[in-house]
């Protein structure tokens, strides 16, 4: 998946929930910052938290939106949701890769509060972004279990934008050494089954089974892949005939990842994303 141009309704969105949130900046200030959400989601190497993947989560939060309390403030909260992104090892082994959402929040805090977004929207809106990366939202709170299902959808589609959904992320973490990627991603999958259930807000609860069947299908996959590695085999190199790029890290480059997180899930709490619908 390479870099998409931006449809061309995308900004106007952008500027309508803007200022349904009362942004009172200047239309010019709006769209610059609507430019620059764009460009930070159109950035090199987002071979899937990438622009169409952002689209995605706007559709899906649209499907949900009449069940929530305050859509254009989730809207926004989905514009925010992964905008701070690094796949880099350094980070990956350090922490965890991919979309920062603590980084994301305080973005999302800078640049509203400049649109002269009121405090406790903006605080919102940053409580909305920091928390997708729990998925475990608030029984109470529908309007953010509607984006923590709206970004978990992308497990729902059918099986072969799966696959390539499967393949985007792994070329994400390419550099990552294949048994360190399958071993942690087999231990998010799992422990993603293991919950009693993926989706939390009521016209979500259809996108369950085609979840379930997606990933369980894909950790079978992963468990036979893993199965065939050698015992010596060197820990480099990448899934699926994905080549391992540039920088690729070796066992003694590196130390072994603490929390590997292909989708910025957690293998220790078991909650994550696997997120962002691939076209569908």
């Amino acid at each position: 998946m390479g870099v998409i141009d931006a449809p061309q309704w995308l900004p106007a969105a952008w500027a309508r929930s803007a200022r349904a949130i009362g942004a009172t900046a200047s239309a010019e200030e709006i769209d610059e910052v609507g430019t620059t959400l764009v460009a930070s989601w159109s950035e090199p190497g987002r071979f899937h938290h990438n622009l169409k993947h952002l689209v995605d989560v706007l559709a899906r939060i649209d499907e949900l939106a009449q069940e929530t309390h305050a859509p254009d403030v989730v809207r926004v909260a989905g514009w925010y949701h992964g905008v701070v992104f690094s796949a880099g090892s350094h980070v990956a082994y350090k922490h965890r890769g991919g979309e920062d959402p603590v980084a994301s929040a305080e973005r999302a805090r800078r640049e509203l509060t400049d649109l002269g977004v009121a405090d406790d929207v903006v605080e919102r809106i940053a409580r909305l972004v920091s928390g997708v990366d729990r998925h475990s939202a608030d029984i109470r709170d529908i309007d953010a279990q509607a984006l923590n299902d709206a970004d978990l959808a992308t497990l729902a589609v059918e099986p072969q934008k799966y696959a390539a959904y499967r393949k985007a992320v792994r070329e994400e973490y390419a550099h990552i050494p294949v048994r360190d990627y399958l071993t942690h991603r087999i231990a998010i999958l799992t422990k993603l089954l293991a919950r009693p259930s993926l989706f939390s807000s009521p016209m979500a609860q259809g996108w369950e089974e085609p979840a379930r069947e997606n990933v369980t299908a894909e950790l079978s996959r992963l468990q036979s892949e893993l199965r065939a590695l050698p015992p010596d085999e060197p820990s480099e190199g990448a899934a699926e005939g994905e080549p391992a790029g540039e920088g690729a890290t070796s066992p003694a480059e590196a130390p072994r990842p603490r929390r590997l997180s292909p989708d910025h899930a957690d293998p220790d709490s078991g909650e994550g994303t696997l997120s962002r619908p691939p076209p569908r």
